[in-house]
């Protein structure tokens, strides 16, 4: 069940969000507020799956509120409903799960809803992978594994515990692993988008991927990145 949050000082915009909401069947709302501030105080102690909010509101607005999930690394997504478009290239800056305009109708966000509980249900990354490292073989839950990085004829494993040596291609790797959550972000770079925090220029044709859990980073390409705002952002 997926647990959801509703923030909007607009009451009857607010009433619209919960009667939507109460649609999906796999939704369990857990919070209707009129004011961020009582959602700050609230996710604190009981994060939600995804929190849909307005932008605009008295006091706290609902882009500092997805400003402070982002900074604290919390588990938790973001969908902006609003009447103003101008914050829309902020808001992948925050990696928002999508950025809907008022007026909207059911559908759009419902379908919204349903596309998160699709992709959550696609991130959840089981079994292990077997490499080549020296004369031993090492066996690495793949959940583990932050990103892979091929130098010369070296493959590097980048895990949240350990980063290890394999002379197995990158290709083949890609091949073992088969998880959707995994992306060819490069022609030298695997990476895990579960542990993906921020994308930083790097040059004209390619981005630094910054990563939770460890210093290293990992490159990706302008256009690679274009199809991952479309697809996964």
């Amino acid at each position: 069940m997926l647990t959801v949050g509703i923030v909007d000082d607009n009451p009857l915009d607010l009433d619209k969000l919960e009667l939507i909401v109460g649609k999906v069947a796999t939704v369990e709302l857990q919070l209707k507020a009129n004011n961020a501030e009582e959602v700050y105080a609230f996710i604190q102690e009981t994060p939600v799956d995804l929190l849909i909010t307005d932008i605009e509101m008295p006091g706290m607005s609902g882009y500092q509120l997805a400003d402070f999930i982002h900074l604290n690394n919390m588990n938790t997504s973001v969908i902006f409903v609003t009447a103003k478009s101008g914050y829309a290239v902020h808001a992948f800056e925050l990696n928002v799960h999508d950025y809907i305009l008022k007026p909207y109708n059911q559908e759009r966000l419902v379908q919204s809803i349903e596309r998160f509980t699709d992709k959550k249900e696609a991130g959840k990354i089981t079994g292990r992978l077997f490499i080549r490292s020296g004369g031993d073989l090492v066996i690495i839950p793949k959940d583990e594994i932050i990103f892979l990085e091929r130098t010369g004829r070296t493959t590097t494993i980048h895990t949240t515990k350990d980063v290890f040596e394999s002379y197995q291609s990158l290709g083949e790797l890609e091949g073992d692993i088969r998880e959707s959550m995994f992306i060819r972000s490069h022609r030298s770079f695997l990476i895990n988008l579960q542990y993906v925090k921020r994308f930083t220029e790097y040059s004209k044709k390619s981005f630094e991927v910054v990563f939770e859990g460890t210093s290293q980073k990992a490159l990706v390409t302008k256009e690679k990145l274009k199809y991952l705002q479309e697809n996964y952002f």
